[in-house]
Order: C-alpha cells, then structure tokens, then sequence
C-alpha cells in the first residue's frame, strides 16, 4: 500500500495555504524517516481563522437542524470513502498498525453519522407551566468553538469534538498535535469536499505555547474541548477560568484493572493484554495497574506473562503485529525512563523491559510487566503512555476498592469475575467515568465519555455530547392576555 502526503497546506478561515508558523515534521517512527516537513500555522494564521469563523457561523447555527444534518451525513460518507488512505497516512504519522487505523477510521465515520441522526431525531423541551405561561427550553450554538486534539488517536478523537460541535450549530477550529498532524489535514479535505460552507472549519497546526494558548486567551473562542495531558490541561483551565469559558477535559488515567479468583481466566488475560498493549500502551484509558486476588496470583501472572511474551511485536504494515512503534522515539526516552525508575524502586521486570531485538531503526518497546511495586510508587501513581503494565496482588473486595481508588485520576476501570452482583458493587464503588466488566476498551459513540478527578471534567459522545456545545435558554410566553397584576395604576 502505497499513497502520496498532501502539498503541506492547511485549511484556514476556508482557504487551502501554506502557514506561516514554525516548521512542523511528521516522523514515521517505525522506520524512523520524516513522512514530511512544512509551515505550522502562526497567530495571524489563527487570527484570520477566527475572524472567518466568526463570519460564517450565524448562517450555519440559524440552519435548521435536519439541513446541518445533511452535511454531516456527507462527511461520514467521505470518510468511508477514504479509509484505506486515512489509514495510511495515519499509520505512517503515529505507528499505529494498519488493523487498527482502519477502525479508527470507521469509527470517525460512524461519529459524524450518528450526530447528523441525533440532530434528525433531537426535539427541544417545551416544560410544564406554573402559570398562564407557555415554557420552552431550547438550546443556542456558542458561537465558535477550539478542538485541540492529542496524537495517539487523532482520527477518532477529531471526530469525536468536530462533529457534535457541527451539528450544534458552531464553527470549529481545530489544532491537533504537532506529532501527527497529517490525518487531520487529511479530516479537512473530506470537510472541505462534502460542501461545508467556508470559514466554519479550519485546521490549525502548531505549538501549544502558540497556537494552543491563543486559541485560550482570545475573547471570540466560546468554548474549547481538550484532549490531553493533565498538566496541560490543567493550564488551559485557569485561563478559560480567567473567561469564565466553559470547557471540557478528557486527560489522563491510571485504570485499575481487577481480577477475582472467580474469574474465567482465559477472559480475563485476553481482556487485560488488549487493555494495556494495544496501542503499545498508548492511550488514556489503559488499563495499566493490575490487582489480582492473592489466592490465584502466581498461578496467574505466569500465564499472563507466557501470553504477553507470545505478542508480537513487529512493523505497523504488517498484518501479524499486535504491538507496533512508539509515537516518537523521544516518547520511547520517556517510558523507559519509567521503567528505570520502577527499577530503582524495587521493582521486578517480569518480561519485557527492553527494546526489541532486530527492530533497531524504530521506536519500539517490548510490552512489559513489572512486579514487586508498591501501589505508592511513582510507576503506579503516573500515567506512563506505553505498553508498561504493573501488577500487584489484593485480599478482598475491600482491600482492592481502596487501592484502586488510591490514585488522582478516575477514567476507567475493568473487572473479571463470574459473580455478576459482585461485578457491579465494585463498579459502582470504583472512581471512574468508564468501567469494563468481563470485557476492555468497548466503545459506543452513543454512550457518554469521561473522567473524573485528574482525568478530566466533562463528558463526550451520546446524545448528551451535543449539548456539550449549546447554551439552553428558557424561553415564557403569557397566554393570560392580563396585565401582571403586580403593575397598578389609575
């Protein structure tokens, strides 16, 4: 398979050039080659962004609801239409295997599909009166909106904010991450091809210090939604605040995954492996601290770890690989920083811990599972973004409820075992927005995403999603035909 990378240019304020930010390369890390180099946007980049933004949107948002919809419909066709070369560049801009690019290239398509149905099929509220009133609750687009994106899964993640923000009626400004930019570029000539009118959408490349704080700070961005790292996100926060700007923050995790003695325990390894080591461990909601109850613990973790050795790690390209590349080779610097550290601590490796032999030219990291660690240790308390797994042992349900909540974040959470009731005690007492029973890393776009404590504020996708990106406004219509009797006078 074989494609060609667009000429480098970005969308902006509905027109197709070169930006004039800082230099921005694209690496394949698996070969470790440049996929290409061109222009970031600047802040006149993002200036004229917003200003056409803020032109185009009040014909958009006065559109009826089923007419916003028609073009939503279009773009989730386009996608369709293009997932083998989305899959292509987006392998090539962050490692990824083919398998999965191509999923989440389907499931991009399947998000704006299902936002133009919500739109069809949303109804606004008319409430019960108290009065000789009619009551209406409806709801308003913001105005213009920020998307900033993370590298991990660009595709999905853009789809995931770009298309509710459309549908509410917004315009969208867009600014992925500066390690895999060009799957977006990617997203805005499908946009850009379904007819979108132009200046609602732009795609805007650069620095966070630059384009990311700008899009902040400036007085006609209505609302931002942010993917990413805590402390980013945690900084982007105190400026919206300094707005009073609502904003919503999907960041990081540290997810406990719990396995019982009562577990099928053929479930419960499959479920675990595909939890923290596909994606080679990056994504936010890995399950990358293991509790397994003491009475199967050794028996267990053997089998875990003959069955983690058995993966196998290879190039993106090729069908067999369950474990590709790293992002970038300096976040291969950073996970076995972790490693070292854990080491340091006491910990164990029990395999992995290393680079793959023969792979040489890429950023590859053998999947890797570390005992004899201390739910204290910074390798169980930081999120490592990589194919890094912990694993400790846990008494009763007691014991392992307190220690998987012993930790800042609260994104997602995974349970085995058979006994159904006691499944669902732990996951109502567990602090996560997302918990897995007998099952990992399961996604409906029509079922709402989020974390709590470190791991975020807000909630995505469902129909709820759509309402992330409107005000509501109440709306009282006398029917009396009176006078409030409040008003006398002679």
């Amino acid at each position: 398979m074989s494609h060609d990378f667009s000429n480098g240019h970005l969308l902006i304020g509905g027109q197709w050039r070169a930006g004039k930010g800082a230099p921005i390369t694209s690496i394949f890390a698996a070969e470790g080659t440049e996929n290409q180099t061109f222009n970031g946007a600047s802040r006149e980049d993002v200036e004229e962004a917003i200003a056409a933004a803020k032109a185009a949107q009040p014909a958009w948002g006065a559109l009826k609801p089923h007419e916003r919809a028609s073009y939503l419909y279009r773009i989730s066709e386009g996608i369709s239409a293009n997932i083998d070369r989305i899959a292509w560049v987006q392998s090539r801009d962050t490692s990824k295997t083919l398998a999965e690019t191509r999923a989440l290239a389907a499931s991009a398509a399947a998000t704006f599909r299902y936002f133009a149905a919500v739109l069809e099929t949303s109804d606004e509220l008319l409430t019960v009166p108290r009065g000789d009133y009619t009551t209406l609750s409806v709801h308003e687009p913001l105005g213009v909106v920020a998307a900033i994106t993370p590298w991990n899964s660009p595709i999905a993640s853009d789809a995931q904010k770009v298309a509710p923000a459309l549908a509410a009626g917004n315009a969208v400004l867009l600014k992925p991450a500066s390690w895999s930019p060009l799957v977006c570029l990617e997203l805005a000539r499908i946009i850009d091809e379904a007819g979108l009118p132009k200046g609602l959408f732009s795609v805007l490349p650069g620095s966070g210090r630059e384009v990311g704080n700008l899009l902040v700070e400036h007085p006609d961005i209505a609302k931002v939604s942010f993917t990413g790292g805590t402390s980013t996100g945690k900084h982007l926060a105190r400026i919206a605040a300094d707005k009073l700007m609502p904003v919503s923050l999907e960041l990081g995790g540290k997810s406990p995954t719990i396995v019982f003695e009562d577990c099928d325990e053929d479930l419960a390894i499959a479920g675990i492996l595909f939890g923290i080591f596909s994606s080679s461990g990056q994504s936010c909601i890995a399950g990358s601290r293991l509790f397994v109850q003491r009475s199967i613990y050794d028996r267990f973790v053997d089998r875990l770890v003959t069955a983690t050795k058995a993966l196998k790690v290879g190039h993106p390209f090729d069908a067999d690989t369950q474990v590709s590349s790293l992002v970038h080779a300096d976040h291969r610097a950073s996970v076995e920083g972790y490693v070292a550290m854990a080491l340091e601590d006491g910990g164990r490796v029990l395999c992995g811990g290393k680079r793959p032999e023969g792979l040489d030219a890429g950023a590859f990291y053998e999947p890797t599972i570390i005992a004899d660690v201390a739910n204290t240790d910074r390798i169980c308390r930081e999120e490592v973004f990589g194919p890094v797994l912990v694993v400790m042992p846990f008494d009763d349900e007691a014991d392992v409820i307190a220690m998987g909540n012993d930790n800042e974040y609260g994104l997602a959470c995974g349970i085995w075992s058979r006994d159904h009731v006691k499944c669902q005690r732990i996951a109502r007492a567990i602090k996560a927005g997302t918990v897995w029973i007998n099952t990992y890393k399961q996604f409906s776009i029509s079922t709402p995403f989020g974390g709590d404590g470190a791991s975020g504020i807000g909630r995505e996708k469902g129909r709820a999603g759509l309402r992330a990106y409107q005000s509501q406004k109440s709306i009282y219509e006398d029917m009396s035909g009176r006078p409030h009797p409040w008003a006398r006078w002679p």
